[in-house]
């Protein structure tokens, strides 16, 4: 009697469930991706990676899965497992946009600026994209195309991004526009007031304009925001104080220098000639005097202190000490008409 149940055949039962069990693993898989964007979505992004991970095993060629398991070890800065996983994403599908922009931020981020050019140079949804691509080119030493692409997102952007406004104001410092780049310089610094490594640059530009006021001013900023006082710091501000009529306190700012460094030449030199250019004939001589208590024969510093001996009123004693230079080293003949040495000699 039959009781009404119909069986399957073998044969039939093997043909359906390969289908069955396929369909049953990417069903799956999709649950194991849900399931980690809530786990991503409550902050657990361990949890998350790893139900993307399950469900990458489960579907080979699973794009999202791939890019929601970037994202999440982003999240956890773990930098190389994320891009690895954006990677595969984006040779899985090259035309994912959202896996087009995370390439292209992880790349800039982690100053992979010809990677960050390649994935910008695709991405539709980069919204500075012009930002992206001026301080890569920067970085890559192509000052044109830098000033090309951040003078379009400055103009939209100019009291927003500081740091695009100094990358800017730099590109214009290598083109030679000094003009351009320290409006730019200005620009960054009203913007993020603290920048006292900006604020020492543009005093370092003014101060190669010979604009000497303003070089002040700005390595005053620097110094007032906490800039590093390294020797080349007080280099720099002590001969613009001395440029600027501050001779007492330049001689000081420098003279803490030469306490670290007693018998720097160079930095005696370059003071004695400083202080001479302006007329401070007592101070000049005086690192002349130094010059030659190191080294007695140093024909230059003693010319010097003959010329300023002549400067000063005592004409036949700077006369004769001019002499006896001349007799150490005869090029310093051609000085006897112009009364004076050329900067640094």
């Amino acid at each position: 009697m039959s009781s009404g149940v119909k069986c399957i055949g073998i044969a039939s039962f093997l043909s359906v469930t390969p289908f069955f069990v396929f369909s049953q693993t990417i069903d799956s898989a999709d649950i194991y991706v849900q399931q980690g964007l809530r786990e991503a979505d409550s902050g657990r992004f361990a949890v998350a990676a790893k139900n993307y991970e399950k469900a990458i095993q489960l579907k080979q060629g699973y794009t999202e899965a791939y890019y929601q398991n970037g994202k999440v070890n982003l999240k956890m800065n773990r930098i190389y497992q994320a891009n690895e996983n954006f990677l595969k994403a984006y040779s899985l599908n090259p035309g994912n946009e959202e896996v087009i922009k995370e390439l292209t931020y992880l790349a800039f981020n982690n100053h992979q600026y010809q990677k960050a050019i390649d994935f910008c140079l695709k991405c539709k949804k980069c919204t500075d994209a012009d930002r992206i691509l001026g301080i890569s080119f920067y970085y890559l030493e192509d000052y044109a195309k830098s000033t090309n692409y951040l003078e379009k997102f400055v103009s939209i952007n100019n009291d927003k991004d500081a740091e695009a406004a100094y990358v800017l104001g730099r590109s214009y410092l290598e083109l030679e526009n000094e003009k351009q780049a320290i409006a730019q310089f200005k620009n960054a610094i009203a913007l993020d007031p603290k920048k006292n490594k900006w604020m020492n640059e543009l005093g370092l530009i003014y101060y190669n304009q010979e604009d000497y006021k303003n070089a002040l001013l700005y390595f005053n900023m620097a110094s007032e925001n906490g800039f590093n006082k390294t020797n080349d710091f007080y280099e720099n501000y002590g001969f613009t104080q001395i440029y600027t009529g501050d001779s007492k306190n330049g001689i000081e700012t420098l003279e803490k220098i030469l306490e670290r460094k007693p018998n720097n030449t160079e930095l005696l030199r370059n003071m004695a000639h400083a202080l001479y250019s302006m007329k401070e004939y007592q101070s000049s001589l005086n690192y002349f005097e130094r010059l030659l208590k190191i080294n007695e024969k140093d024909a230059s510093a003693l010319f010097m202190a003959g010329m300023i001996f002549q400067k000063t009123g005592e004409k036949e004693k700077g006369q004769k000490i001019c002499d006896k230079a001349i007799e150490l080293d005869p090029s310093l003949a051609r000085n006897r008409q112009k009364k004076e040495m050329p900067m640094g000699l």
